[in-house]
């Protein structure tokens, strides 16, 4: 969405669990960095790290993380969408077929950003 936006949405982003290692997973910095994006001082926050009704919508992609996007929105006007995704983290094998695991959720989520909210707009066009 940043990559996509910039700074025209305010976007932020939590997991469920804090990153045991504080160390950002390292395919997903190469899969970003394939598409310009630099993730290697990206630190994880979770649900508490982020400021509470500070969103208009809340998107979720693991059951987990919907039931505790619903809590936490249970007294805020926000808008909440579930977009069920595969967790690479899971994918066994090959560096290559991690690498293609963690390309495939990249893709789809793009997709998914593009078609929810549209191409962004640049000067003139």
């Amino acid at each position: 969405m940043k990559l996509m936006f910039g700074d025209r949405v305010y976007v932020d982003s939590c997991g469920l669990r804090p990153d045991e290692e504080d160390e950002t997973d390292p395919f997903a910095v190469a899969v970003m960095d394939e598409l310009g994006a630099d993730l290697s001082g990206h630190h994880a926050k979770t649900f508490d790290d982020v400021e509470e009704g500070a969103f208009d919508l809340v998107i979720s992609l693991t059951p987990e993380a919907q039931h505790r996007a619903v809590e936490l929105a249970r007294h805020h006007a926000v808008e909440i969408e579930y977009w069920p995704t595969q967790d690479p983290t899971l994918t066994m094998g090959s560096r290559e077929a991690v690498m293609e695991a963690y390309r495939e959720t990249r893709d789809g989520l793009g997709a998914r950003i593009r078609a929810r909210f549209g191409k962004a707009a640049t000067f003139g066009g």
